[in-house]
Parts: structure tokens; C-alpha cells; sequence
């Protein structure tokens, strides 16, 4: 297969060509590397547009980024969404009485990040080690007590693992798959890492739901892949890996968690894995016209937002946004909202905090900014944790302050 680093490249899962693409977003910067005002002016951008293998059926970006100018130093940490932590709680004591995990058993997450889910095995007396290419990131999970490897997993990676003696009894992939450029070599160390009974596990937003809720600000150039269940199930299967449950969250604005073992065992898959992939089929999932129509409702999605802060603008109402996400850059960037319309953001992420939005320059604040302007909206652009931040936020209500969401569609609410 051709290099995945090349703009040339055929699909990533069947290398079949790719057509013409089905949405275009225009130019946009890294939606993660978040620069100094000072040098704001030295950001570059690349095209951002998904394609539709005609073959098997996976939207791609075609044009991507070196995962080493992505990865390496990241400005995501998972520990700053309590409700995310809370997840990853609940999934690992799950995963404990499912497979009877003990001090013996050892648990893998490929992109561990800060330690948000290991540190929840570890707390159970169960053995764990991240893969975490992110050298930043990484640090904090070793100042937590997780062991972390900093690299980007792979084929090589796995054999130096097993040749230590370290098949994992449970591998992890939370909101990983999407960015990994040449998926054969992830799957393929997957394959070596995984014990002859392991249990493998992978969470990622659905292209079903993206598609439904027009979630077009999930797509920047971190993902470079937007995968379904029929998707995910192909390229396993290419491995030797066979999905046998799936289950429908409601992180991330709908996604998936796969469950899969080797193929060789012979597991039959639970009756809702073909209950998904059915529904996929028929949401238009795999249709080239289902995403034409999503490309659709995304332009009228920006004419709408950019007339609602104009109006705002006009009649001396103030709006802030609340969070800084990967999904704002491409929503600021794609609807050109910069300062005059969105005077500022604020983040919990002290690593932001000083910089400004990819692309639009909008300042990013600590939290407090908020209470010092009360503003008249509150923008919450990471929309998938809305409820989450609304209660943060309960104070603003105090001066009447509303809130907004742009996605699934524009709504306000106190």
C-alpha cells in the first residue's frame, strides 16, 4: 500500500482510489497547536477534505498532516472533562468482573494520555502500561503513577512489548483509530500485542452520527479517518480480528465501542452488531449522496451562525465562548468568526490559557474571564459536554446570561 503520508494515497483501508471529495471545509490550521499572539502569523493551513472510498466505504481526509507535528506535543489532556474521567470509571469496572481481571492481568491503552482510564485499572491492583506519543502529556501520567511509553504505536512497538514478556489481557483504543495515518500497522501491532483470549476494545465517534447531527466540527486534520462499525469490522478483519459486541455511547455526540478478539477463537458476535451495521446501511453511511447532503446542511449551518453574531453584534449584545476543542478551529475557521464576532474564549486547560484559536486568533482566557465580563452568551463549543459545562456555569444565570450550541443545530437555552 502506498505511503499514508502521501496525498496520493488510494484508501487507507483498501488503498482503492479516491474520487472527487464530498466535503470541502476550505483551508484550516492544526486545530491542536495553539499559538503565542506573537506568532500567530506563521501558522500554516492544509486543505480539509473528506473523501468516500467508493470500495469499502471510509471517509478520509486525503490531504494530512505529519503525525509528528500533530502528536508529539499535544494540547488535549482527558483529566479536564469530569464527565469523561467518569466514563473511563465506569469502563473499567466493567471490564474488571467481564474478564476477571486480577493482579496478573495487564492492561493496555494505545494513547493513554494524562493516565485519565489506566489510573482507574491501577486503583484495582491490575498491571497497566500507556503508549502515549505526546511527551507533555505523557509526563503528567508519570507524575500519576501510570507507566508510559512514549511513542506512537505500531508493528515495532508490539514486538518490543512481547519480547518483554507483555501480551496485554485487554488493549484499549479511546478516540485513537481516527488519528493514526497508516492503519495496518497500528492493527497489525494490535494483532502481535493482544493474548490468544485478550479482548480488545475500541471507542470512536460514529460517521452515522456525525452525518445525522451534522457534527462537520469533528472533522479537522488530527482525524484523518471517520469510521463506522462496517468500516472498523473490515479492517480488523483484514488482520485476523473479529468484532463480536458493539455498543452505542453517548460520548463524543454518539460513539461506538467495538468489542473484537482473534478471529480464530470463533466467537459468535451479539445480535446488536448486525443490528448496527444494518443501521448504518440504512442511514446512508456508505452513500456518497448522504454526504453530499451533509455538505449542504453544513453551509446553510455556518450562514445561520455567522447572521446570528452579526445580529448580536448590531444590537450591543456581548458573546464569549466557553472551551477551546479541536472541533472550534474548524468551526471558527470554517465560518470565519474570528475577534469581531467572538471576542474571546476561556479554557480550563492552563496550556492554552495566553494563546489564541488556530487560524481565527480568538484570545483564549482562564475560566474566570467569564465572571469579570458577564457576557450576555455563552458560547459552549465543545457541544458533547454541554450539560457538563452548563452546570459549570451556573452562575452566569445570576445576570441572565444565555447559553448557546451551534450542533446539532443552533439553540439557546438558560
Amino acid at each position: 500500500m502506498a505511503d499514508p503520508l502521501n496525498p496520493e494515497h488510494g484508501c487507507r483501508i483498501c488503498g482503492a482510489p479516491l474520487g472527487e471529495p464530498v466535503v470541502d471545509l476550505g483551508m484550516s490550521p492544526l486545530s491542536d497547536v495553539f499559538p503565542s499572539p506573537e506568532l500567530a502569523a506563521a501558522e500554516r493551513s492544509y486543505p480539509l477534505q473528506v473523501h468516500l472510498c467508493p470500495s469499502c466505504g471510509l471517509a478520509q481526509l486525503h490531504h494530512i498532516a505529519d503525525p509528528a507535528e500533530l502528536f508529539t506535543e499535544y494540547a488535549y489532556f482527558s483529566s479536564f472533562s469530569t464527565s469523561w474521567v467518569e466514563h473511563a470509571r465506569r469502563y473499567a469496572d466493567e471490564m474488571v468482573d467481564q474478564l476477571e481481571l486480577g493482579p496478573d492481568s495487564l492492561v493496555v491503552e494505545l494513547a493513554s494520555n494524562d493516565g485519565y482510564l489506566l489510573q482507574h485499572f491501577r486503583d484495582l491492583g491490575i498491571a497497566v502500561l500507556g503508549v502515549e506519543p505526546a511527551a507533555n502529556v505523557a509526563e503528567v501520567a508519570e507524575a500519576r503513577g501510570i507507566p508510559t511509553l512514549v511513542r506512537f504505536f505500531g508493528r515495532e512497538v508490539a514486538e518490543e512489548l512481547v519480547a518483554g514478556d507483555r501480551q496485554a489481557d485487554l488493549v484499549v483504543a479511546n478516540n485513537v483509530l481516527a488519528q493514526v495515518p497508516d492503519l495496518h500497522d497500528f492493527v497489525g501491532g494490535i494483532v502481535r500485542l493482544l493474548a490468544p483470549d485478550g479482548l480488545l476494545t475500541i471507542e470512536f465517534p460514529g460517521a452515522l452520527r456525525l452525518l445525522e447531527q451534522t457534527q462537520f466540527d469533528t472533522i479537522y486534520h488530527e482525524h484523518f479517518s471517520y469510521f463506522s462499525l462496517g468500516t472498523v469490522a473490515e479492517l480488523l478483519r483484514r488482520h485476523g480480528l473479529a468484532v463480536v459486541d458493539v455498543e452505542e455511547l453517548v460520548t463524543h455526540g454518539g460513539s461506538l465501542r467495538v468489542h473484537a478478539r482473534h478471529a480464530a477463537r470463533g466467537d459468535v458476535p451479539a445480535a446488536r452488531v448486525a443490528a448496527v451495521l444494518a443501521a448504518e446501511r440504512a442511514g446512508g453511511a456508505f452513500d456518497r449522496a448522504t454526504w453530499l447532503s451533509f455538505a449542504d446542511r453544513v453551509a446553510a449551518m455556518r450562514r445561520e451562525m455567522v447572521e446570528f453574531l452579526e445580529t448580536a453584534r448590531r444590537e450591543g449584545r456581548t458573546v464569549a465562548g466557553y472551551g477551546a476543542p479541536g472541533k472550534a478551529t474548524t468551526f471558527l475557521n470554517y465560518c470565519g468568526i474570528g475577534p469581531d464576532l467572538l471576542p474571546y474564549t476561556v479554557d480550563r486547560n492552563p496550556y492554552k490559557q495566553g494563546r489564541v484559536m488556530p487560524g481565527t486568533h480568538n484570545p483564549i482566557h482562564p475560566v474566570e474571564h467569564i465572571a469579570e465580563t458577564r457576557p450576555d452568551y455563552i458560547w459552549i463549543l465543545p457541544w458533547n459536554l454541554r450539560d457538563e459545562i452548563g452546570a459549570q456555569l451556573a452562575y452566569a444565570r445570576e445576570w441572565g446570561a444565555m447559553f448557546i450550541v451551534a450542533i446539532p443545530a443552533l439553540a439557546l437555552f438558560y
